[in-house]
Parts: structure tokens; C-alpha cells; sequence
């Protein structure tokens, strides 16, 4: 199947950059289990999805394709114009890793969610619980 410029950059503007469903998803099974947090604070490196600020804990709610996970999704590569989009694709994975790094050095601990990790609520909400309690 071929898309059409127009439809494909219709697609494009359409990807949020908060407020997605998988967010949604991480939230609502964060606050069903009591936790209370804030949302992209500004004034944190990456302005992370979840913050739990009593805690000093941030959780991160990645799209494996957007962020190059190492799962079947993420490792897909650009099908057209591989030049924009693979440095791009790059520069993401680096700004993420640059993000994680400067907030555990001032103390924050930080966890990931990927995509493809929300297919199993149960697991999700265990992971969840470990990282906030522990």
C-alpha cells in the first residue's frame, strides 16, 4: 500500500506529544492504585510524563518507534526520506538518554514504559508498584 504525501503528513501532525493513549493508559493505572503525581514539569530535564515529586521518581511513557526501542516495533527503520527521519530517530534515543542521566544526577530516579510494555496491564501495574515503593 502507498500513501500519498498529503496523506501521510496528515498522519504526522496528528501524533501528540502529550496526552497520548499510552500515557493515558500508565496514568489510570497509576492513580487506581493511589498514586498521586504531576504532569510534564517543565522544570525537570525531558519534563518526564509522571512526576512524583515526594518520591523524587519520574516515570517516562515512550512510543517504541518514536524513541528506537529494541522491541519488533522499534527497530522498524523509515520506509521515505530515511535521511530526515533516521538522524532524527537518532537524535531522540541520544536527547532521552541525555535526559535520564541529568535527572539521577540530581537525584531523581527514573523509570521508562515502553509501548509495547502496556499490552500487559498486570505486569505494568507490578512495575509500577516496585519502582514507586521500593
Amino acid at each position: 500500500m502507498t500513501e500519498r504525501p498529503e496523506d501521510r503528513s496528515k498522519v504526522m501532525r496528528a501524533v501528540k506529544g502529550r496526552d497520548t493513549g499510552l500515557e493515558m493508559i500508565v496514568r489510570r493505572l497509576a492513580h487506581g492504585m493511589g498514586y498521586r503525581y504531576r504532569l510534564h514539569r517543565k522544570d525537570l530535564p525531558g519534563k518526564p510524563d509522571l512526576v512524583f515529586p515526594g518520591r523524587r521518581k519520574v516515570i517516562f511513557v515512550h512510543g517504541c518507534f518514536w524513541h528506537q526501542h529494541d522491541c519488533p516495533r522499534g527497530a522498524r527503520a523509515p520506509k521515505s526520506s530515511r535521511d530526515y527521519w533516521i538522524p532524527k530517530l537518532e537524535r531522540n534515543k541520544q536527547r532521552d538518554a541525555e535526559n535520564e542521566a541529568r535527572l539521577r544526577e540530581r537525584g531523581w530516579a527514573v523509570l521508562v514504559i515502553w509501548e509495547c510494555e502496556t499490552k500487559d496491564r498486570d505486569a505494568l501495574g507490578a512495575r509500577i508498584r516496585t519502582f514507586l515503593d521500593g
